[in-house]
């Protein structure tokens, strides 16, 4: 079940031209796309992947998450598990604080939902320090500065709280719950979802899926929660979480002060969407009949919906458009060849007959890697790095991406793309995708979602000596990694 039905823009309304120019644009100042699927009228008109990133991979979805957890909260209600204005504390009896103070008390379902909680700082901060600290009652435990429902923050803690009664009034995980009752109906196969040390799903972040996924979901809300003449969620559950229900902000240029719903937010031009970090976007136009399923590793997130509203919101009709066959078989031509440029070499003379196979010896660094080395053919490079856990080795296609599996970052492994050419005599430079959240079950950890996205390594060879320093395209922490510094063995 799920399958997106396809036609050409021109059938439904819009010009072949309008999206080829929003490719262009994109190409050349968005730089990270990593997919999209544009929908109008129920039909897929558009839909691309930028190499190396595959209409298989899973992506981390971020806090898009929070729009499935909203719905999982919608399932609940209509099943009459709960009632959004249900006191927060009523499922927590074991781990409230000893003394729950009046805003606490006041503190509903609903507020939840709409990041209106009262307190005054993302109660998930205080969780990333340890694996032991019981989630729910740590958040329980900060104050809540304001009354419920007149403050707006962003709160994934509050999120992960959504996640947790969830679980308490239905006895099973979000993706347990939801597996029969939103994905097997909308055809989304083995997503996974990060889960805290008590065994809950994350709720506000830490969902893999697939870009269709996104899409499809995004779909089902457009049609008021029918999907395939299948009723999945109940309309009046879709009209409350996609209305406004408190302002974030002021300013008539920003996407992100157009008030905000049950863990959507509101946009301009009449739309909603569901988004997460670095350009993770299920974007719902109602007005329009269309819906836009993005995915990216950027930091400028409002130019992604800049260039949505400036190239292709003017482009959608109210009526079928006369068939274009050159623009269509253009955009076709373009969407097919998508591409993040693979690194290569840009010199003809290099230090790699000279470094090739040698053994460089680390000095002590964070990421405990104890030796580094490369493997030069006219093809690429194998990286080899040695750590505690064994060795890891990064397979670089040459003008090319090369596919390999990697637990480089994590201990999990990943799948990944790689590149790599010389720049200069000297100077080997690597870029790095991390395709996938993991190959295994998903972890019981917040580590994952962390990680970048990419690094970039730029490998300079001195003497005897190499120096390595890496760079991430998008992360919660500095861009930069710690330089690492190794000698000949």
């Amino acid at each position: 079940m799920g399958n997106l039905e396809k036609s050409t823009p021109e059938k439904q309304g819009m010009a072949s031209a309008a999206i080829s120019a929003f490719l262009d644009e994109a190409n050349e100042t968005l730089h990270d796309l990593h997919s999209l699927i544009l929908l109008r009228h129920g039909q897929v008109v558009a839909e691309g992947w930028w190499s190396p990133f595959e209409s298989n991979d899973q992506h981390i979805m971020f806090s898009v998450s929070k729009s499935f957890t909203s719905t999982a909260v919608g399932l609940a209600v209509a099943e009459g598990k709960l009632n959004v204005t249900d006191p927060v504390i009523a499922f927590f009896p074991d781990e409230v604080p000893p003394v729950i103070s009046p805003n606490l008390a006041a503190m509903q379902v609903r507020h939840l939902l709409s990041m209106a909680t009262g307190h005054a700082e993302d109660t998930m901060g205080k969780l990333t320090a340890s694996a032991t600290l019981n989630w729910a009652k740590t958040i329980l435990a900060i104050p809540v500065e304001y009354e419920p429902g007149t403050f707006f923050l962003y709160n994934t803690g509050a999120t992960y709280l959504l996640s947790a009664i969830v679980q308490k009034v239905t006895g099973q995980t979000l993706l347990e719950y939801l597996e029969p009752r939103l994905f097997a109906p909308l055809g989304i196969e083995n997503p996974s979802w990060e889960s805290s040390p008590q065994g809950i799903n994350t709720g506000g972040f830490g969902l893999g899926a697939k870009t269709a996924d996104v899409a499809r979901f995004g779909q089902l809300y457009l049609q008021k929660g029918v999907w395939q003449g299948q009723r999945i969620l109940p309309q009046e559950w879709v009209e409350e979480a996609t209305a406004w229900h408190i302002s974030n902000g002021t300013d008539p240029a920003s996407d992100w002060a157009q008030g905000y719903g049950y863990q959507f937010w509101r946009c301009r031009n009449g739309a909603y969407r569901g988004d997460g970090a670095f350009g993770q976007f299920c974007l719902v136009m109602p007005e329009q009949d269309a819906v836009l399923a993005i995915t990216a590793g950027i930091s400028d997130m409002q130019a992604v919906l800049n260039l949505v509203w400036k190239q292709l919101l003017p482009a959608m009709e109210a009526e079928p458009l006369p068939a274009n066959p050159v623009a269509e078989q253009e955009l076709a031509r373009k969407l097919e060849h998508l591409e993040i440029a693979p690194v290569k070499d840009r010199v003809t003379d290099s230090l790699a007959g000279q470094v090739s196979g040698k053994r460089f010896v680390m000095a002590e660094n964070a990421q405990k890697i104890r030796a580094v080395s490369f493997d030069f053919d006219q093809t690429g490079c194998v990286l080899t790095l040695e750590d505690a856990s064994g060795t890891n080795q990064v397979a670089c296609g040459n003008g090319q991406w090369r596919k390999g599996i990697t637990t480089l970052t994590h201990h999990l492994p990943r799948k990944t793309a790689a590149s790599g050419g010389w720049t200069d005599p000297q100077t080997y430079l690597i870029n790095l995708y991390f395709l996938t959240p993991v190959l295994t079950d998903p972890p019981k950890t917040m580590a994952i979602h962390r990680l970048p996205f990419g690094l970039t390594l730029t490998c300079r060879f001195v003497e005897d000596q190499v120096i390595i320093d890496s760079q991430a395209n998008v992360s919660f922490e500095p861009l930069e990694q710690p330089r690492l510094q190794g000698s000949l063995a």
